[in-house]
């Protein structure tokens, strides 16, 4: 399929390839290398149920390695969406998009009664706090915002999405670079590896911009720790990416910032 959609573009069309993501990156990773991205082709590869979104069906099923796979590869894109109304808006630049690119598609986990952004950018700011900052790729920004409705007012956290990897110190705004500077704490979600995801370019895009956030956490997937398969939910809560395990994190880091001050 991969090397088929190379073959379209070569001949002058603009190819879409669907599959569920361990079929898009794991699979056909040497077909995705050599025939789209080292000719540096056009071809857009939609990955369906990123992270744990095939739950039940297990680890062979999971994406959880895809955007680093997939951003170490030259001239690839990583798109990680975090609203439905996002898709649309990807959608219409990929269209005009000449590089490879992949779009790593996710359930809808938006917040009820609260507007989407109306643009999409690498990184923009989703609900404003008072104590710390809390960074999502992709769906999991929403994690993050349903948690920061859910939490007391004193402990409320900055909320930001990240929606493309890779990217460099120059992306940074200045409103994102103001407050990793100024906030108590700074937290990486990502329902993806330690290595090659969110935590590790945003790390290195911080010490590049010559920025010094108080204190670091990242939390990311650390596999089957109980080695059983459940829901998504199942694996995010002993992952420590749930709602709930969010909650007791953001209240834990507030209380080590109210003793040290």
């Amino acid at each position: 399929m991969m090397s088929v959609a190379a073959g379209l573009c070569r001949s002058g069309m603009h190819p879409w390839v669907y599959s569920i993501a361990p079929f898009c990156y794991a699979r056909p990773f040497e077909q995705v290398r050599n025939d789209i991205c080292m000719h540096d082709l056009p071809v857009r590869i939609v990955a369906g149920g990123g992270g744990f979104g095939y739950g039940v069906a297990g680890p062979t099923h999971h994406a959880l390695e895809d955007c680093g796979v997939m951003s170490t590869l030259q001239n690839m894109m990583v798109y990680a969406p975090s609203f439905s109304s996002d898709f649309e808006m990807i959608v219409e630049e990929l269209s005009h998009y000449r590089h490879p690119a992949y779009l790593r598609v996710a359930r809808n986990e938006m917040p009820e009664n609260v507007e989407p952004p109306r643009t999409f950018e690498i990184f923009r700011l989703l609900a404003t706090g008072t104590r710390g900052l809390i960074m999502g790729l992709g769906a999991m920004a929403c994690v993050a915002w349903n948690m920061y409705l859910k939490s007391p007012e004193n402990i409320k956290p900055f909320v930001w999405a990240c929606s493309t990897l890779p990217f460099d110190a120059d992306d940074l705004n200045d409103v994102l670079r103001k407050q990793i500077e100024e906030v108590e704490w700074l937290v990486v979600l990502e329902d993806h590896v330690a290595n090659g995801g969110l935590g590790g370019h945003l790390a290195r895009a911080i010490l590049e911009a010559g920025l010094h956030p108080r204190m670091f956490v990242h939390r990311y997937v650390k596999g089957y720790i109980s080695g059983l398969y459940g829901s998504q939910e199942f694996h995010r809560e002993e992952n420590g990416l749930s709602l709930k395990t969010l909650l007791d994190l953001v209240t834990t880091l507030s209380d080590v910032g109210e003793q040290g001050t």
